[in-house]
């Protein structure tokens, strides 16, 4: 993996997770999240390993509903948003912690084109497509079973999508495997064929507190993004423009670490249109490669809760949550209010469909797509 150059990373101040000093017992129930849905049955799935850390996922949307992770002291708490049950993921917002797909991000005009044939998309977002529209793959019920891998436990989540399903073409087959590593990481591995030529962008939505879901916002997180670029924009509709914008030395540049609320008001346009982050962030890598490199690490200080992502994704999406308003109340009971939250969506770039120069999207018969994420917890002392 990439070195991780002028980090937080300081040697002898990260330690592994240590387990907790009894066992932990989630708010909430398997039987919560047994449901059936259009004949598919809804469940809970539960990871656990030695380093202190659990994780809970459901097949409705593959979402990852918790992460629990030890702070320095050894106290444990949720450090995804969400819901208790598959009742409120159903009524509520469907993007928490769910698998986007098949095209995550912003698709302009809500159309795109292959081999001369236009193909319309749901517009959700303005005049653009959010995400694959307010349906996708975040709302469906995946086949989902328990495995063992050389890494740790694991839940092999599958789902077909049909030809036409929300405009986009192909019988589409999506595999996504959730692995509790031995290291404490969380990685999410993605696969998907087609038998039709179709744009893919597959991410995981899941917002981070490592405060703990519902305590409060994350402006006082200290992160580091690997980027010195990004998919520029033209307004509040963040499409990009197709210029490249070097963002080093701006209140963009996360290069180094800082303080999230820091810079967040700062008047540079980008940020003004966004109303906060809410960027393609282009990762420092080779952009046509599939390495497994450092992406961006995030640390709450008063914990010493620390995670960093990896990615064989070229690019990142860095969203802190300027359009929750405190409607979604979360697992603890607490509203989700402005900036509560921290995306880091790995992904290929907004609207490549429309943009020759980013990185190929398409996906062809024959092809297999394939992309690895891993979130890694540990406690900074």
């Amino acid at each position: 993996m990439k070195k991780l150059v002028g980090l937080l990373v300081i040697a002898g101040m990260i330690v592994s997770c240590s387990a907790p000093k009894k066992e932990f017992t989630p708010s909430y129930s398997k039987a919560d999240f047994e449901k059936e849905i259009d004949g598919k049955k809804t469940t809970l799935f539960t990871l656990k390993n030695e380093g202190g850390i659990m994780v809970t996922l459901t097949n409705y949307g593959a979402k990852i509903v918790s992460v629990f992770a030890p702070d320095k002291n050894g106290t444990m708490e949720d450090v995804i948003l969400g819901y208790t049950s598959i009742d409120k993921y159903i009524a509520g917002e469907a993007g928490f912690g769910a698998v986007v797909g098949p095209y995550a991000n912003r698709i302009a005009n809500a159309q795109f084109e292959i081999d001369g044939k236009v193909y319309h998309l749901p517009q959700n977002n303005m005049q653009a497509c959010l995400h694959s529209g307010l349906e996708s793959f975040y709302r469906q019920v995946y086949d989902a079973k328990e495995i063992q891998t050389a890494d740790g436990p694991a839940v092999e989540m599958t789902l077909t999508s049909p030809d036409g399903q929300w405009g986009f073409p192909g019988n589409k087959n999506v595999k996504v495997t959730y692995t509790l590593t031995k290291d404490n990481g969380l990685k999410i591995d993605y696969e998907a064929t087609t038998d039709k030529s179709c744009y893919f962008n597959l991410t995981n939505h899941v917002y981070f507190n490592l405060k703990g879901e519902g305590m409060g916002d994350i402006l006082d997180h200290v992160l580091v993004v690997d980027a010195n670029f990004t998919t520029a924009v033209a307004d509040s509709q963040l499409i990009p423009t197709g210029e490249i914008m070097d963002i080093r030395g701006t209140a963009m540049d996360f290069t180094t670490p800082h303080v999230i609320g820091q810079r967040i008001g700062d008047p540079m346009s980008q940020l003004r249109m966004a109303g906060g982050y809410d960027h393609n962030y282009i990762l420092n890598k080779d952009q046509s490669g599939k390495q497994m490199t450092f992406c961006a690490s995030l640390l709450e200080p008063a914990s010493g809760r620390f995670m960093e992502c990896f990615t064989t994704e070229p690019a990142v999406q860095l969203y802190t949550g300027n359009f929750l308003n405190g409607t979604v109340i979360g697992k603890r009971g607490n509203p989700y209010n402005y900036r509560n939250g921290i995306c880091l969506e790995t992904q290929h770039y907004p609207d490549s469909p429309h943009h020759p120069n980013f990185p190929n999207t398409l996906l062809k018969p024959g092809e297999t797509l394939k992309s690895t994420t891993i979130y890694k917890f540990s406690v900074k002392k």
